[in-house]
């Protein structure tokens, strides 16, 4: 066990390649807090960990709300997920990152729409290739880093419930009150993006979540050949558990539970940290979530540390409406966790 309080503090910095894997608001908190690390025209401070490439691979499998009616009406990958990360990633968190977050609050047709949405489909059918579509947005808004679909095929989430029922769509999965046993995707094993492995090959970290378990970090291993490339990577691998338990996701597991169904579903073990939150969060925030059965993640370390990962704990939790980590600290615990690595563990840089 790894408490993230007592850290080699005179680790020299190093030249960070950065992988996130994810999706939903979770992987646009990990974002946020990385980018202020990417390596800019302004030198860094002396022993501050910088990053030298920042790639975000995102799941495609979005079925409901604008996202959903835009995949329906244009043949297209749905966008949301692909747009909060192109917020979270813009130099200008301003004007443009509004922008690309207004959603219509009426007009035929427009109502439920988000701007970054349409912009996104708007340049999906100039270039009929969303990928292509995402750089462009990208290169727009600034971003301090690479955003990837995690495949460019138009894929369905199919999951098989305990009770041997099969329920088919993100939308009507979330919205299930069974207990999800195994999750696959329609078509089965989809390709991803050649630089999705590429980048997953030269990287020094690679983190997957914090996220909804089923619907937002799992189907990312499902596409081909993306657990094999994160298994073969010399880069450390850090999974950022969530700090609340999910209704229809993950009601009633544990930390060590969530790294059992990942690897389960990857079919190889894949990780060497676990950045866990210990800071209780309050008790109207805990009673909020207990009106839909969800707690507090438990953290069983021991059963962690069984599986071969180091869990990691911090002070994670940002407390609003709603528990979220704190980016800030996230992002310095991960980097800090790349500069302790032992040096096999990093690719070297020229």
């Amino acid at each position: 066990m790894h408490d993230s309080r007592s850290r080699l503090s005179s680790a020299a910095a190093r030249d960070l390649r950065v992988v996130a894997i994810g999706g939903g608001t979770g992987l646009s908190t990990v974002l946020k807090g990385l980018k202020k690390y990417v390596c800019g025209p302004e030198p860094s401070p002396p022993n501050c960990p910088r990053i030298s490439d920042l790639c975000a691979v995102v799941t495609v499998s979005d079925d409901g709300g604008s996202s959903g009616r835009l995949r329906k009406e244009f043949n297209m990958l749905p966008p949301g997920d692909v747009r909060n990360c192109i917020v979270a990633l813009s130099e200008d968190e301003a004007l443009l990152s509004k922008l690309f977050r207004h959603r219509f609050e009426k007009g035929t047709g427009l109502e439920g729409h988000s701007f970054g949405n349409l912009f996104l489909a708007a340049l999906t059918s100039l270039t009929n290739d969303f990928s292509e579509a995402v750089r462009l947005s990208s290169e727009i808004l600034a971003t301090r880093g690479h955003i990837f679909p995690a495949t460019a095929a138009n894929i369905e989430l199919e999951a098989l419930m305990q009770d041997g029922t099969r329920v088919r769509g993100e939308t009507k999965i979330t919205a299930s009150k069974g207990r999800i046993q195994e999750l696959s995707l329609v078509p089965r094993g989809p390709d991803p993006l050649p630089q999705t492995l590429e980048a997953i090959a030269q990287a020094d970290v690679i983190t997957i979540g914090p996220g909804s378990l089923f619907t937002s970090l799992i189907p990312n291993l499902l596409v081909r050949g993306i657990p094999q490339a994160i298994r073969e990577s010399s880069a450390i691998k850090v999974y950022v558990c969530n700090l609340m338990t999910q209704a229809n996701e993950s009601l009633g597991l544990t930390a060590a539970d969530h790294l059992r169904a990942l690897n389960a579903h990857a079919g190889t073990q894949l990780f060497d940290y676990a950045l866990i939150n210990q800071t209780p969060v309050s008790d109207d925030l805990k009673a909020k979530y207990a009106l839909e059965g969800a707690s507090e993640i438990v953290a069983d370390l021991d059963a962690i540390e069984s599986l071969g990962v180091c869990p990691v704990l911090g002070d994670y939790l940002f407390e609003g409406n709603v528990a979220r980590h704190n980016t800030d600290r996230l992002a310095k615990d991960l980097l800090d966790l790349a500069l302790q690595a032992p040096s096999e563990k990093l690719s070297s840089f020229s």
